[in-house]
């Protein structure tokens, strides 16, 4: 582990309730609930403290099992309405840090050394804040009304000529304090990406994504703590 002067710690909102899929931050994947995958890689990281914002008694059980501190979230910050940033403002509003890694348990193949490159390129202070991001290359895309999104029917581009862009994975960021309570919100200022595969950025919503989940995790032994 690597000690920076200043303090950095982790979050990682876990509420009860979920519509897409029952009590999914503890949902089995590969053996293990979706909450532990994130738990362990921010202990192997080098943030100093990993924290689980949550309302609910099982998962603040299994986050303690994790090794994980708790913070217990107000009902009023845990409706279908509630935004994860309301929650990253009320734990700077409860715990002293210069960095937040935020990270989500719906995206369980974020590892210690994403949040390592993520915690270096904030605390050298030549971002404000960071988020994961993968490489997407351009591919047709079309609206649920069967319209051409951003592209000309008429003048379809070859994939080659046209720029590749960057998905944000929403499993990862990393911020300042000051930047947090700035602008209330996961980032802002001086913004920078944390590149992680196409096949790590998977955000778990629905029976599906589990599926696809459990695929990759029987067929590519990529992941570590």
């Amino acid at each position: 582990m690597k000690y920076y002067e200043s303090k950095v710690v982790t979050l990682i909102p876990a509420r009860a309730g979920s519509k897409g899929i029952k009590n999914k931050n503890l949902v089995e994947l590969g053996g293990i609930p979706l909450l532990s995958y994130s738990c362990r890689a921010s202990r192997a990281s080098d943030s100093i403290e990993t924290w689980v914002s949550t309302n609910c008694d099982d998962i603040s059980r299994l986050a303690k099992k994790e090794g994980c501190k708790v913070l217990r979230r107000p009902e009023n910050l845990c409706t279908d309405q509630s935004k994860s940033d309301d929650a990253l403002v009320h734990f700077s509003e409860n715990v002293d840090f210069d960095i937040l890694v935020f990270l989500q348990a719906t995206s369980p193949f974020i590892s210690s050394d994403d949040i390592n490159k993520g915690i270096e390129m904030v605390h050298s202070k030549k971002f404000d804040s960071v988020f994961a991001v993968s490489k997407e290359d351009w591919a047709p895309r079309w609206t649920s009304s069967v319209k051409p999104l951003n592209w000309d029917i008429n003048n379809r581009p070859m994939r080659q000529d046209v720029d590749s862009v960057y998905v944000e994975s929403g499993g990862l960021y990393v911020t300042t304090n000051l930047q947090l309570k700035s602008s209330k919100l996961r980032y802002g200022g001086k913004m920078g990406f944390i590149k992680i595969p196409l096949v790590r950025n998977i955000d778990i919503n629905s029976p599906d994504d589990i599926e696809l989940a459990k695929a990759v995790i029987i067929s590519q032994e990529f992941f570590s703590f």
